[in-house]
């Protein structure tokens, strides 16, 4: 897994709305809230659409280096075997697992994240459930020193339990693409993620996921630092179209699309339908992924 990670061509595919995101994606796909009712039907709606993603045959370990999960995904089976089993086993795709809580309110330009209780219990549940690593978010909403500082503060405060755990942490401080200064946030945020990237020891590494920047060449020194294995983008609510573009430019970064991936799939489609939109999806990814 870890070879695959950081020398495997491909890219991430995001596959973990929670709670919060999860009607928007299912109404993305053609199911609207009124044809549901309540958490559960919810979820398994939202199930239903993953599996049919990851069974597909177009979803392969060819194109596909990792998947992101949600916790209720990893805990629910496709195909008679764990969700995160089913990645490795049958398709060659390593599993993360999401594991913060969502956001929590803005202060100093930013959205840290929520307290995360349990979190040294969900680390062994992943481990047992053969997951590589997590990943969570934060955002940035303004070119905020302090904010930014923080942000990137709790990200490391959690990715150094994670690797204590013995799991690779996808470290996510996205810019929202609205942000008023974006490419002024872009190089606070770099600068924030150096200094910390510098002070870890040498046998540990972590995966950035971070939104497309405005230079292309915005991710360079990351890239080239030795403490990360990857640095992948988020799609970030550009449309496919732009995010491929983006992607295709900033040379050495590597997709890891969530929206920009699903988008155009419904679950009115035929089979053949869904596979052949799911197929082009990858390829643009992929191809965008290799430059």
């Amino acid at each position: 897994m870890l070879a695959k990670v950081s020398t495997g061509a491909g890219f991430i595919a995001a596959l973990d709305q929670s709670g919060g995101s999860t009607p928007g994606a299912l109404r993305r796909y053609g199911i609207e809230e009124d044809s549901y009712s309540g958490e559960e039907e919810m979820f398994d709606l939202v199930h239903q659409m993953r599996t049919r993603i990851i069974t597909s045959p177009v979803f392969d370990g060819e194109r596909i280096l990792a998947a992101i999960l949600f916790e209720q995904t990893m805990d629910r089976e496709i195909d008679g075997l764990g969700s995160a089993e089913y990645l490795w086993q049958r398709k060659h795709i390593v599993p993360f697992l999401k594991v913060d809580k969502g956001l929590a309110e803005p202060a100093d330009g930013v959205r840290l994240m929520k307290p995360v209780p349990g979190l040294d219990a969900l680390l062994e549940r992943a481990l047992s459930h053969g997951v590589f690593g997590t990943k969570m978010r934060s955002l940035v909403l303004e070119a905020d020193p302090a904010g930014i500082d923080a942000v990137v503060d709790q990200q490391f405060e959690l990715a150094g339990r994670i690797l204590d755990a013995g799991l690779v942490p996808i470290v996510e401080p996205e810019v929202d693409i609205h942000c008023p200064q974006k490419a002024t946030a872009e190089e606070l945020l770099e600068r924030a993620l150096l200094v910390h990237l510098d002070a870890l020891a040498e046998d540990r590494s972590v995966v950035l996921k971070l939104t497309l920047p405005e230079a292309d060449d915005g991710h360079r020194r990351l890239l080239a630092h030795p403490r990360v294995l990857r640095v992948a983008a988020l799609s970030g609510g550009y449309s496919r179209e732009e995010a491929v573009e983006r992607l295709r430019r900033a040379e050495g970064v590597i997709a890891s699309f969530s929206r920009a991936l699903t988008e155009g799939l419904s679950a009115q489609m035929s089979q053949a339908e869904f596979d052949a939109a799911l197929d082009a999806s990858i390829e643009a990814i992929r191809a965008a992924s290799a430059t």
